[in-house]
């Protein structure tokens, strides 16, 4: 399998989330972090992207379902 790279936009428009959201989040721990692909350029696993959505949908659908 191989791994894609996302750029910011590209996770931001994914999410949904502002940049300075992804990154505040990724500082603390609950997104996933960018990785340096160049010297003056980031970009974030589009698995881990992915699966930090997923868990998001997980726990929102779970929380509807609970008394």
């Amino acid at each position: 399998m191989s791994q894609q790279i996302r750029k910011l936009l590209e996770v931001k428009n994914t999410t949904g989330l502002s940049g300075s959201s992804i990154y505040r989040m990724a500082s603390a721990g609950t997104f996933p972090k960018p990785i340096k692909i160049g010297v003056r350029s980031s970009g974030w696993v589009g698995s881990e992207v992915d699966q930090w959505l997923d868990d998001r949908i997980a726990t929102s659908r779970n929380e509807e379902t609970q008394p």
